[in-house]
């Protein structure tokens, strides 16, 4: 191996043990209490070298959420792929985002820690022109060409997306982990509303996702 290619490898290394050291911070102290000189310090280089690779801080919760993007977009395009009809497509993919979301609670938290990314944000990472094609293209096909003149797709897929996005976060934010469906008491029993009904944020997510596909079937 020539000099070049030997600093090129190293320089690799550096960069993945520096993504490695911060990603261990944020699973750990939370995505907003990792820093810069803490990531020096945990890996001994000194912050110029930090630098060196990443401009700042940003730079590398950019690398987070590219890489969170793509595993998003990767499960949505896996859940509908074996969907022949496109609204069963749309369910499957609604299940896998919020299967993804508290599956992956550090990931979805940076990509969401202000907002559904803007146009800006959108242009630095590739994945969601994929996230959005995938939900898209399924959008599309649900709609017999020329039924629905006013049919606008990029507004569907803006409201499926505002949709998941607020239901995860309630749920996320209420419950802290993941609403699984283990209902041990009688979900039709009579009362206040606030017994066990632990099965309820999936019927929730079922509830709307039906109404979402009934809308644009109409």
């Amino acid at each position: 191996m020539g000099i070049t290619d030997r600093k090129l490898r190293q320089k690799e290394e550096v960069r993945a043990s520096i993504l490695d050291t911060a990603w261990e911070m944020v699973v750990t102290e939370g995505w907003h209490s990792f820093s810069i000189r803490k990531i020096a310090d945990a890996i001994e280089y000194s912050v110029p070298v930090i630098y060196s690779h990443f401009e700042n801080k940003d730079a590398i919760l950019l690398e987070f959420n590219k890489k969170g993007f793509q595993l998003l977009a990767e499960a949505l395009a896996d859940a509908k792929k074996d969907k022949a009809d496109p609204a069963e497509q749309i369910r499957a993919m609604g299940r896998a985002y919020w299967d993804f979301a508290f599956a992956n609670k550090e990931y979805y938290q940076l990509m969401f820690g202000l907002g559904i990314p803007t146009c800006d944000t959108a242009v630095k990472i590739p994945a969601l022109a994929t996230f959005s094609e995938v939900i898209t293209s399924s959008l599309i096909a649900m709609v017999e060409p020329g039924k629905q003149p006013s049919f606008n797709p990029w507004l569907k897929y803006q409201s499926f997306w505002s949709m998941l996005h607020g239901l995860v976060s309630i749920n996320m934010n209420r419950l802290g982990g993941t609403p699984e469906k283990t209902n041990t008491g009688d979900s039709n029993k009579a009362g206040d509303g606030h017994g066990d009904h632990t099965d309820l944020p999936l019927q929730v997510l079922g509830d709307v996702l039906c109404s979402f596909i009934r809308g644009i079937e109409a």
